[in-house]
């Protein structure tokens, strides 16, 4: 049986579904988003925010160049090396730091002291830090898009927005449009970590949620082991960033605790949407979250939202096959309903003029002129996705104010 999937009708869905004012709707965001927005850096047309890959570069460059750090780092590596792992990224880096860390204790482990292991942490961090630290450069980016589309009526159940990432570029976006947000901190000059301010959750559901699942860059953890919400001042203190889902100590790992569990939760709602975007299915950690969530709630659905083709994206395509109300939507390809099959090919006649925005189409064969034309999914492309939840906004609020004078 020959099954080809229309994009054209993947694009209504969505719409459909992100149309719904009563419907609980998520988003996730991972470093894919980012890497979405330029910038000019040396004449040079660059992602505002490197990837995983960049950063472990520049991190990699910038220790083995220290005379401060050099050896140690030289010795850190030496353990990926013997572990059999020749390419380790900065996430391996942290999460091994802290494993070790985390048995420590007064002694050394594998050539390391605590204090030897916290200086490595602290310098990694700070990097990171200062790789995410940026500003949006307008206020036209997708980042803002989506605040808008989020804050665009008035809803029964509050958008909840779900990021891996470390960067600010969601608050600063909502922060610009004056769109009110809760992100799990409570207070003023230091805003406090405060759990039981998520798990009663009584805020007005206007306010987006806002979900830091690998914590933050502007996260710290003081001397009384409260995590707090600060700025880039706060240099003596840790930096609360998690790479993976160790188990550290109960403080540090308190946050990412939580927030996980607003993922689980918001998962378990009946008929909730949640779109993907920017995110590869490399964490096995959120994977195992989500399909579990998906496979408890089969009135709920997914769509992933992949930048590249489908085969790129092994780790999704063992989880959609079987989770039927997980749909991979990729440039080349798509697996719905557990069905993978290439997007449908047609005539030149029948491509639909409104679909060239988020849908391109190309000859079959080039060679032939009466190839039939395949279609190239574009809605993966942030900054693509961003002007879809734009022309979204207008027809949400011209539906709302019609079902209102009615």
């Amino acid at each position: 049986m020959n099954i080809e999937h229309e994009p054209i009708r993947q694009i209504n869905l969505l719409q459909q579904c992100l149309s719904q004012d009563k419907k609980p709707l998520g988003f996730f965001l991972g470093a894919g988003c980012p890497l979405s927005i330029k910038t000019k850096v040396n004449d040079k047309i660059m992602p505002l925010i490197p990837d995983i890959a960049g950063m472990t570069t520049i991190v990699q460059e910038a220790l083995s160049q220290s005379n401060e750090y050099k050896v140690l780092f030289k010795k850190l590596k030496e353990h990926f090396l013997k572990d059999g792992n020749e390419a380790p990224n900065v996430e391996d880096f942290l999460s091994h730091i802290r494993a070790l860390r985390a048995v420590v204790g007064n002694d050394t482990v594998r050539g390391f002291n605590a204090k030897d292991l916290d200086i490595l942490d602290f310098e990694i961090c700070r990097i990171i830090h200062d790789l995410a630290n940026k500003s949006l450069p307008s206020n036209e980016t997708p980042y803002h898009q989506l605040a808008a589309w989020a804050d665009a009526i008035n809803r029964a159940m509050p958008v909840e927005i779900f990021t891996t990432n470390y960067d600010l570029l969601m608050e600063q976006a909502l922060e610009d449009l004056c769109v009110p947000y809760f992100d799990g901190f409570a207070g003023s000059h230091k805003p406090l970590f405060n759990i039981r301010a998520i798990e009663q959750d009584e805020l007005p559901p206007r306010w987006i949620r806002l979900w830091k699942l690998h914590g933050s860059i502007n996260w710290y953890q003081n001397e009384m082991r409260h995590v707090f919400r600060g700025s880039a001042e706060e240099q003596c203190l840790k930096r609360v960033i998690h790479p993976s889902h160790l188990k550290y100590d109960e403080s540090r790992r308190m946050p990412y605790l939580a927030m996980i569990d607003r993922l689980r939760a918001f998962l378990k709602q009946p008929s909730m949407a949640l779109i993907l975007c920017g995110y590869s299915f490399r964490d096995d950690h959120i994977n195992e979250v989500i399909v579990q969530g998906l496979q408890g709630n089969p009135t709920g659905t997914a769509f992933a939202l992949l930048f590249g083709n489908l085969k790129k994206y092994n780790k999704a395509i063992k989880l959609a096959l079987d989770r039927s109300n997980l749909s991979l939507l990729a440039k080349d390809e798509a697996l719905i309903g557990g069905h993978q099959a290439r997007w449908t090919e047609i005539n030149f006649e029948s491509i639909q003029e409104n679909s060239q925005e988020y849908v391109k189409w190309a000859p079959s064969d080039p060679d032939e002129k009466k190839s039939k034309y395949k279609a190239e999914m574009c809605l993966a492309d942030y900054v693509v996705f961003g002007t879809f939840l734009n022309e979204l906004i207008g027809e949400t609020w011209q539906r709302f104010e019609v079902t209102n004078a009615k």
